[in-house]
């Protein structure tokens, strides 16, 4: 008989320190990306990238910017929504309508890596930056487009913002309670979604060009991004005869999981099985409803959870929320508090995950945002730079990568063009 392999340690969480060796480059590195996205999907994906150690050049409106650049609250004049979303980045104005806006952005586009948009369809062709058109001068560029619905099918054309995507992806439908309206999630959930998908997609196409040393397109439609997490409730659809539906906070398959009461606080239960069952029970006081037939299988649970959930809410509201959490911590119950942004913000666990950064600004001081999540052991990514001013990066770019001279720079800019 063959002696088993004996299986690899589980890898405990190094040192922050070992984790950033200073000779480890981030996996980006020596990517360069020209970022023509504004709002917050593509600023969202640029920053990825940038994160990871691409050079994201943001071409941004001259006098105008990003429009996000305008949305208050404000931090030493400058938008807060903004800076959220476009760190690790430099920033190029540039006047694409004019000749020798688009002179300048062809090359850019030449020396570039990856080009990220999300003008509707069609924008990027008639301004004669399409992928194809780009592909020729450049066969390992990657080209990512961000839209609402895609660039084909029936819909396409359509406008598409978060709002709007987050109705039409049954996202919606799906939130809030059976007695009330449908309800969006509390933040951007189909741009941010999106935004992820696109630094994936991107992340693969460079994968691919490694081994085939051609770029190709990326097209991200928001719709497709938010549509493909439906998973289980559209199987239950498609595979099951049901229709989803608004349950509040309430599991369609599994009780208890949903919001409950305590003293002095919400609490949410991830009760899942049989045996976490007993243990819940158990660190509630309550081992009665382990043997009682109505409770006793994960189905039955689902079909009396109009019986089971009054139960619970009483026991659950005679003792305080962190006396529940420490009980159900014991009994290896995963069980949370409700908790407010300001509470994750200050969160420990965050900030000695790294999960809080504090970036230097030029104009609003210290900027605090949320870190890097994705986590690489061996070359790790890091917020590069803090969010930038508007045109803060135009000279250096435009000097080092055109190699213009600083004359001709300003004559650009007393023209209008930068």
């Amino acid at each position: 008989m063959a002696s088993r392999k004996r299986r690899p340690k589980t890898r405990t969480a190094a040192p922050a320190a070992a984790r950033r060796a200073p000779a480890a480059r981030p996996p980006l590195a020596g990517i360069r990306v020209i970022d023509l996205t504004r709002v917050l999907a593509g600023p969202f994906c640029a920053m990825a990238l940038g994160d990871m150690g691409a050079e994201v050049i943001k071409i941004e409106e001259p006098g105008k910017g990003d429009d996000t650049r305008g949305w208050p609250p404000f931090a030493g004049g400058e938008a807060t929504y903004f800076m959220s979303v476009n760190r690790s980045k430099k920033s190029l104005t540039l006047n694409l309508k004019a000749p020798e806006g688009q002179v300048i952005l062809h090359g850019l586009i030449a020396r570039a890596d990856v080009v990220l948009e999300n003008f509707r369809p069609g924008t990027m062709e008639r301004l004669g930056f399409g992928f194809e058109a780009l592909r020729k001068k450049n066969p390992r560029l990657i080209y990512c487009s961000i839209s609402g619905f895609g660039e084909s099918g029936p819909e396409a054309p359509r406008p598409g913002y978060d709002l709007i995507v987050q109705g039409e992806s049954g996202v919606m439908d799906l939130t809030g309670f059976p007695d009330g309206p449908p309800l969006k999630v509390g933040n951007s959930i189909a741009d941010l979604v999106a935004g992820m998908s696109a630094a994936h997609g991107i992340t693969l196409a460079l994968l691919a060009r490694q081994r085939s040393g051609r770029g190709q397109k990326v097209e991200i439609g928001m719709l497709d991004a938010m549509a493909a997490p439906l998973t289980y409730q559209a199987g239950l659809y498609w595979n099951a005869g049901g229709r989803p539906a608004r349950r509040g906070n309430a599991h369609p398959s599994i009780v208890p999981y949903e919001v409950y009461q305590a003293q002095d606080a919400y609490l949410t239960l991830g009760v899942a099985n049989n045996s976490l069952f007993e243990r819940f029970c158990g660190a509630l006081g309550r081992p009665d409803l382990v043997k009682d037939e109505r409770f006793d299988t994960e189905a039955k649970r689902v079909t009396n959870r109009d019986v089971l959930n009054p139960i619970l809410n009483a026991e659950l509201g005679r003792r305080p929320a962190a006396e529940w959490l420490a009980r159900m911590d014991k009994a290896g119950v995963p069980a949370g508090k409700i908790k407010t942004v300001a509470e994750v913000c200050e969160s420990p666990h965050l900030k000695a995950r790294g999960m809080v950064v504090s970036l230097p600004h030029p104009k609003a001081g210290a900027v605090t945002m949320m870190g890097v999540p994705i986590r690489l052991w061996e070359t790790p990514g890091a917020p590069q730079a803090g969010p930038p001013l508007l045109g803060q990066h135009t000279d250096e770019v435009l000097t080092r990568l055109l190699r213009y001279s600083p004359a001709k720079v300003a004559k650009l800019r007393a023209a209008g063009v930068v």
